[in-house]
């Protein structure tokens, strides 16, 4: 890991932002810290971070609007810290579209442990784009998927944005094609075992791609398997 990736510290409290942000810097890391959203997007024009941790509640567009935004965007990962730590936040968090979610107050290793996770997934701006044909290609029923680009192509070639957590499900199911993978399964090949997520979270996030395959594709291509897990049917051919 490149622990001179870029963290975007987003929090209204100065001195939680300031804890978080130099915990992080004493870690290794480039920290920038603003305190509301508008902030945030300014800071994200002029040099995009590597991930984002962003609060929830505050003043102006909130976290959870934020995080929304990013995602459609394709924006960075977001981490989501809020003093709701309830599972039905948790979720709602994940929904709209973040990697991974914290309750406030948080054990600063912890927070450190999750940025761990999720710039492990994700090459370090630091590094530059990953060169043409450095990673695996994906072909599927018109499909394809470049995992080294991060690019989701459908069969007219359009670009399809993806989250991360979406982009990390369909490598999954482009990796064990035509297999149903229950819900522990998918949660240890797209996020990890470092990363605390939710049986109903994956749901949300399988039936999000699933949508944006259908639309596109017009025909079924993750299946639900009762009582057992969810299967890509269309056969891969790896490049």
């Amino acid at each position: 890991m490149d622990l001179s990736s870029h963290i975007l510290v987003v929090d209204d409290d100065p001195e939680l932002r300031a804890l978080i942000g130099g915990f992080l810097r004493e870690h290794g890391y480039r920290v920038d810290m603003v305190g509301d959203v508008a902030a945030m997007r300014d800071a994200i024009a002029q040099r995009r971070p590597d991930l984002v941790v962003l609060d929830v509640m505050m003043p102006g567009e909130d976290g959870l609007s934020a995080a929304r935004r990013l995602a459609s965007e394709a924006g960075p990962p977001v981490i989501m810290l809020s003093a709701l730590g309830t599972d039905t936040d948790r979720i709602i968090g994940l929904e709209v579209g973040a990697d991974d979610y914290l309750a406030k107050p948080c054990n600063p290793r912890e927070l450190l442990a999750r940025v761990r996770a999720l710039l492990r997934r994700q090459p370090s701006s630091a590094e530059g784009a990953a060169p043409a044909g450095s990673g695996t290609l994906y072909a599927f029923d018109g499909w394809r998927l470049d995992a080294a680009r991060r690019e989701l192509r459908d069969p007219a070639g359009t670009y399809i944005n993806l989250s991360d957590g979406e982009f990390a499900l369909l490598r999954a199911f482009v990796e064990h094609p035509q297999r149903v993978l229950s819900r522990d399964q998918l949660l240890d090949f797209a996020r990890g075992h470092a990363v605390d997520v939710y049986d109903r979270a994956i749901d949300s996030q399988v039936s999000r791609l699933r949508r944006k395959l259908n639309e596109r594709g017009g025909t079924e291509m993750i299946r639900t398997v009762r009582n057992e897990g969810y299967m890509l049917l269309p056969a891969v051919v790896r490049r």
